[in-house]
């Protein structure tokens, strides 16, 4: 394994222009030209299709997104939003939020039941009150407005095909079946989801979505603008308004006003290589940032993947971040948000100070970055509906996007054939903490706070590394770290990284992947201190990197993700 040199310094600013290639990390199987990595095969190869056409990195991100519309509609798609971090051949990275937005009816308690107590979590997210403003379309109009270089109908044309017919996998015939509470709701969602008899359709079924393959033409041909003021959004505005469960008043209004936001990532180092990701409403950036930034002190090299306490020190590290995320993440256009304070390298070992080689701390809790305003801690209400996928093209150029409808099938209402988003339930339940308002409170016009975190490494000479990202709720930002420590601290290639078994540990719980060789140091664990609880967690996570002559990517061998290059 490499030497990694310390520069423990963080700081909150744009990446850098890519000078030519230059490999960091440990790689093994075939090397690509250019490739995309992706949670579904046929959305992998949408993405190499438009590649091979000559399309840029973000013309295929979007031909992925679209394609995962069809063929992974419980997780991701055009009625949903997402996060892409795009690193063009020249010039600096950029990232585009196209999250979801709370329509002019939301109230802070809209999730409240009435006995002022929070809603279970079923009744909130099924229904018109779940919806948020979807964002996918705008993220990927600003992506080809800057970077695409084929038409924008032509990154449309491998859904458009996939939507007149394709097998159902295991993995949608079981989330079908296990999102049927929420679909039944829908009368569009019961005719396209079920059979004749009302039965979930399997595995294998030809799977064909007619409407939704009008929808995607419609869009092809009229632009994005149609998805927001066209009969698209109509179609939408109806949906919500008229739904079967929870109906919520969203309007034309609403969707015409929606803008997808720009901004430099969020970045910092650690070790040799700065990482960029996610800035707020994500608390995807803050999150890897600290995750990292409070293990460099420990030699996490020489401890290793197989050792006990590299793992309690990961665990650890989880549960400071996921504290100071909980209380000061927020969409920064209503709250303030110390990021600066949150990645502050004088802060970042004060919290490292608080881990113990030895023991488990007794209670994680926030800190007080610098610029940290009054505010209450926030409940946690992510669930695992989610996609990533990663793209690098033959000039250099990387994507990596995030894409969510929230919980498997969103809001259970499909629209115009695409299934609609619960977004809204990852705002706080519960919008005040001793009167004062969470950071993560609903609002009209605000984004939810999201854990995705699409994220760019960076060698010493601001050479694309590798991109990164998973699905899975919060989880996502331990696996992304987890990733990036099997990577670049224990050398492991790019498959082996993203395999590496997880480990969770937010509050006092701390989950271990069943069946993997964590399970064999849970007694190490526990002699520390912990609490280990095996459990199937939902990981699904999609990486490239660059490798001597071209890239190399991994898809996560629990989903039934792969890999399409050429």
């Amino acid at each position: 394994m490499r030497h990694l040199l310390l520069a423990p310094l963080f700081l909150l600013t744009a990446c850098a222009t890519v000078p030519p290639p230059a490999p960091q990390v440990s790689t093994s199987g075939p090397v690509y030209t250019g490739v995309a990595s992706a949670a579904h095969p046929l959305a992998a190869a949408a993405g190499r299709e438009i590649l091979q056409e000559g399309g840029s990195a973000a013309d295929a991100a979007a031909a992925v997104m679209l394609a995962l519309s069809v063929v992974e509609p419980q997780s991701s798609g055009i009625g949903g939003g997402g996060f892409l971090i795009y690193q063009p051949a020249k010039g600096p990275a950029m990232a585009i939020d196209g999250r979801e937005t709370a329509p002019a009816v939301a109230r802070p308690g809209q999730y409240l039941n009435a006995a002022g107590q929070p809603m279970d979590f079923r009744t909130a997210a099924t229904g018109g009150h779940a919806v948020g403003v979807p964002g996918n379309v705008a993220l990927i109009a600003e992506a080809h407005r800057r970077w695409g270089r084929l038409p924008w109908a032509a990154l449309f044309q491998p859904a458009i095909r996939l939507a007149q017919g394709f097998e159902i996998s295991p993995r949608m015939a079981q989330f079908i079946a296990f999102g049927r509470p929420g679909l039944s709701t829908s009368a569009e969602a019961r005719a396209l989801y079920f059979d004749p008899q009302g039965q979930p359709l399997k595995a294998g079924t030809r799977f064909a979505n007619p409407a939704l393959a009008e929808t995607l033409r419609r869009l092809a041909a009229n632009g994005p603008q149609e998805f927001y003021t066209g009969d698209t959004a109509a179609a939408i505005v109806r949906a919500v308004s008229m739904a079967e469960a929870a109906p919520t008043a969203m309007t034309g209004a609403d969707l015409a006003a929606y803008r997808a936001v720009t901004a430099p990532p969020v970045c910092g180092q650690y070790r040799a290589y700065k990482i960029c990701g996610m800035g707020p409403p994500s608390s995807g950036a803050v999150g890897v940032l600290q995750m990292l930034g409070q293990l460099e002190r420990f030699d996490m090299e020489a401890l290793g993947p197989e050792s006990p306490k590299a793992w309690h020190l990961f665990a650890e590290s989880q549960r400071l971040a996921y504290a100071d995320r909980d209380k000061w993440l927020g969409d920064p256009a209503f709250v303030g948000v110390p990021v600066s304070g949150l990645i502050n390298r004088d802060y970042i070992a004060r919290r490292s100070a608080m881990i113990s080689a030895d023991a488990r701390m007794t209670k994680a809790e926030a800190g007080m970055p610098a610029g940290a305003p009054a505010r209450q801690a926030a409940n946690d209400n992510e669930v695992s509906g989610t996609s990533h996928f990663a793209v690098a093209a033959a000039d250099g150029a990387v994507a990596t996007y995030t894409s969510t409808v929230e919980r498997s099938f969103g809001s259970g209402i499909v629209a115009a054939g695409m299934v609609l988003n619960n977004e809204l339930t990852d705002f706080n339940f519960s919008p005040e903490d001793q009167s004062a308002l969470t950071a993560n409170a609903v609002a009209p016009g605000k984004r939810p706070r999201s854990s995705m975190s699409p994220t760019i490494v960076y060698d010493s000479k601001g050479r694309v590394v590798m991109a990164l990202g998973a699905a899975g709720g919060s989880t996502i930002i331990a696996q992304v770290a987890k990733t990036l420590i099997a990577a670049l601290d224990w050398g492991l290639p790019l498959a082996e990284a993203v395999a590496t078994p997880q480990l969770v540990a937010i509050g006092d719980r701390l989950s271990i992947e069943k069946g993997t060789a964590l399970e064999a140091i849970a007694p190490a664990l526990e002699a520390l201190g912990h609490k280990p609880v095996p459990g199937a967690l939902p990981l699904k996570s999609n990486a490239v990197a660059r490798v001597p002559g071209g890239w190399t990517a991994a898809a996560d061998p629990r989903s039934e993700g792969v890999v399409a290059g050429y």
